[in-house]
């Protein structure tokens, strides 16, 4: 047998049994925010960031690893993709907890979508490293993919904290216990979402260049360019409610929701969507 193929499948094993540490440490984040959802003690709450701190450190020499095995940006197949996801979202949450003293039930909501997301990577998706397609081989994909995942994760952030508004407002939270009321918890998602809708709105446009260098068009009306312009609308019409003053407590929030619910099914959503519906995509190299 070829040497190096026994140092390449020792190394994707390597790579696997580490992400299945990384998934593990997700999961163990999501059950201390769960006790802290039940318990409101801040030990925990304090425990919950800790935890993600660790595991984002664990996590970001992962895909380091992955970049160097594969020789190329960590990001072509779902695989990648979910972990990569992962990796942004948190990212985000813990930049943005770290300027909110005392609060950390947002970041329950996204371990819980974190660990989703690898898990769903390592239980359905095959982790062989796969050399680029013609379809990948352009400038634009390494822009298109950062830029549209750091969307994803500003937006992420975005619903996990208007997700914890929306508990409190409903009474459904010991509000002292979690750190709430906060003015900057009420304030981020607004902000998040005017940060993540131009980096969206350069990821469309730069996915029409690329696009048009793969395909010869720049829009096809595929299910992931519709779906992404859903979206695109969706948080287009939340920010403008944001500028009427009896929609931003009423309104905005469900928008918020909405959106996110557009943006997973364009991330994950269309590629189901196509196979039960045997709906041609040229998108199909990233299932």
């Amino acid at each position: 047998m070829d040497e190096r193929f026994i140092v390449e499948a020792y190394l994707l094993t390597l790579e696997v049994r580490v992400y299945w540490i990384v998934a593990l440490l997700y999961l163990s984040a999501s059950l201390v925010g769960l006790f802290y959802l039940i318990t409101a003690r801040q030990a925990l709450g304090r425990a919950l960031t800790n935890v993600l701190w660790a595991t984002v450190v664990l996590h970001t020499m992962l895909i380091c690893f992955r970049a160097l095995e594969g020789m190329r940006p960590p990001f072509q197949t779902l695989y990648e993709t979910l972990s990569w996801f992962a990796w942004t979202a948190t990212m985000g949450y813990l930049f943005v907890q770290s300027r909110i003293e005392g609060v950390h039930l947002p970041g329950l909501v996204v371990s819980i979508l974190s660990a989703s997301a690898c898990f769903y990577a390592l239980l359905t998706r095959n982790p062989q490293i796969t050399p680029l397609p013609p379809a990948l081989q352009s400038a634009w994909y390494e822009w298109h993919v950062v830029v549209a995942f750091a969307s994803y994760a500003l937006f992420v952030v975005s619903f996990s904290f208007d997700l914890t508004n929306l508990l409190y407002s409903r009474g459904s939270l010991r509000a002292p216990l979690f750190g709430l009321p906060h003015p900057e918890v009420k304030r981020y998602p607004h902000r998040l979402v005017m940060m993540a809708f131009p980096l969206l709105t350069f990821a469309i446009f730069s996915g029409a260049a690329w696009a048009n260098d793969a395909w010869g068009r720049y829009w096809s009306w595929d299910p992931k360019e519709t779906w992404s312009l859903i979206t695109w609308t969706v948080y287009a019409i939340y920010l403008h409610t944001r500028a009427i003053p009896e929609w931003r407590e009423r309104v905005s929030p469900y928008l918020n929701i909405l959106g996110f619910c557009c943006m997973v099914m364009t991330f994950v959503g269309v590629n189901w969507l196509a196979k039960l519906l045997d709906i041609p995509s040229l998108h199909t190299y990233a299932v």
